[in-house]
């Protein structure tokens, strides 16, 4: 698998070397990211403010109860109607207010996750573990995101491992997904080893009359190296 950025920008760190070791989810590269960094923080800052909601919140608290006892006074005849009437038309304007409030305290908050997620494109982690197989950009590098741009590194998969393999198209009704298969690694790795049928070829080859399938060979040892020819026992 080649590993290349989602975003453009000055190759920072690569924090693996060839030949090494990497388990899933590890940080395998950082791409120059001061302004992205700049951008989280102001967008957390934000997310974190509560004083406009705060504010809104307390103002129709404070309203609510003014009606209220305006609302007692006008049923006993101490105050016009106008005036209890004015009020109930401040506490709609609060109540507006404080949605509007709460409208932007709530973009706020995904602002700030857009930023974070923005951020986190600048830094690279392995999918799977395996090992790094080629480097093709240093540190000072510009790198351009996108499918078609030059690779940063390589890296193989290596637990599971991928077992491939051709099989006579005759044992085609024994094959079933998930069911278990013993694998016998070239020398000097000669011991069978269980795996578990990932993928059955739907399509075969008819010329040759035979069938894919492809297998999942756990190596959490990191025992086995990937690449190796191997025979396959149902």
């Amino acid at each position: 698998m080649e590993v290349r950025s989602p975003a453009a920008g000055l190759l920072q760190t690569v924090h693996v070397r060839r030949g090494e070791a990497v388990r899933r989810g590890q940080l395998l590269v950082s791409i120059e990211s001061s302004v992205e960094q700049s951008a989280a923080a102001t967008a957390r800052f934000r997310a974190q403010a509560q004083g406009g909601l705060e504010l809104a919140r307390q103002k129709v608290l404070a309203l609510r109860e003014k009606a209220r006892r305006m609302n007692e006074l006008q049923a006993e005849e101490f105050v016009a109607p106008q005036a209890a009437e004015d009020i109930r038309a401040e506490l709609k304007l609060a109540e507006a207010e404080l949605k509007s409030a709460e409208e932007n305290a709530e973009l706020a908050r995904l602002e700030h996750r857009q930023a974070e997620d923005q951020l986190k494109r600048r830094q690279i982690h392995s999918p799977f573990n395996g090992v790094v197989v080629d480097q093709y950009l240093y540190p000072g590098a510009l790198v351009d995101g996108g499918e078609g741009r030059k690779p940063i590194l390589k890296i193989a998969q290596t637990d599971p491992l991928a077992v491939q393999a051709l099989l006579p198209l005759r044992l085609f009704p024994r094959l079933k997904i998930g069911q278990t298969v013993s694998v016998v690694p070239e020398a000097p790795f000669q011991t069978p080893i269980a795996a578990r049928l990932r993928t059955v070829d739907r399509v075969v080859d008819a010329a040759a009359g035979t069938v894919g399938i492809v297998a999942d060979l756990p190596n959490a040892t990191q025992r086995l190296p990937a690449g190796l020819r191997c025979k396959l026992r149902l």
